[in-house]
């Protein structure tokens, strides 16, 4: 299986090639500039597999939640790609990447939304699928949802803004967090792999981004 993913939604860009089980990765600072890098990452990243888009069985883009701008930006890409090249298509959760990401089984992800709110979702891993205990919401730090049990690992920006909050909010649950997550097309293109090409979307148009929120600024009365 061969799967071309990508990933715009905070201030990196990455791209990251999924070869029969191993993955290749090619990552930046972006900053504002994911539109202008994104789309030579990618060549880059295909002519070093010795590939063309033609060859790739899918694509894979983070969904989000994220920022607004940079998922529109995956999103869009990722569907034009798919039109090109008559490829099927999947978006994946940002936050269900971030927990990816670890070797533990039980994963609370916190995601910066700003405006004082939060992206948050919980997962436990069971024979190697994730499972939502506590499904995407966006929320005040403070009002993070009450999860069962201990032995929970906190992870992604959400913590390292609000540490002290949300470590008040899950003192009996936490055992540790790992600072400085966030979303890696290696995770995104691991999580599509183990999805299977036949929950791609084959009508680019149904891939859609994952907002949580309807605006994306305070007003001058609400700040």
């Amino acid at each position: 299986m061969k799967i071309l993913a990508f990933d715009t939604s905070t201030e990196y860009c990455s791209v990251a090639l999924y070869l029969d089980g191993e993955t290749g990765k090619t990552e930046t600072l972006a900053g504002h500039r994911h539109s202008e890098l994104l789309l030579p990452m990618i060549r880059e990243i295909l002519n070093k597999g010795r590939l063309e888009l033609t060859d790739i069985d899918g694509l894979a883009f983070g969904a989000g939640p994220g920022s607004f701008t940079g998922l529109r930006i995956a999103c869009g890409v990722a569907q034009g790609l798919a039109f090109a090249a008559s490829l099927p298509v999947i978006g994946i959760s940002t936050l269900q990447a971030i927990a990816h990401q670890n070797t533990h089984d039980k994963i609370i992800v916190a995601i910066d939304a700003r405006m004082g709110e939060i992206y948050h979702a919980a997962y436990i891993r069971q024979e190697n699928n994730w499972h939502t205990v506590s499904k995407p919401i966006l929320c005040q730090p403070q009002h993070a949802p009450a999860l069962p049990g201990s032995q929970w690992i906190g992870c992604g920006s959400g913590f390292d803004i609000y540490d002290r909050i949300l470590s008040e909010c899950y003192n009996q649950n936490l055992i540790k967090i790992n600072y400085t997550c966030y979303p890696h097309a290696q995770e995104i293109a691991q999580l599509a792999a183990a999805k299977g090409i036949s929950d791609f979307h084959t009508d680019p148009a149904q891939a859609a981004p994952v907002y949580l929120r309807n605006k994306v600024a305070l007003k001058e009365s609400e700040r």
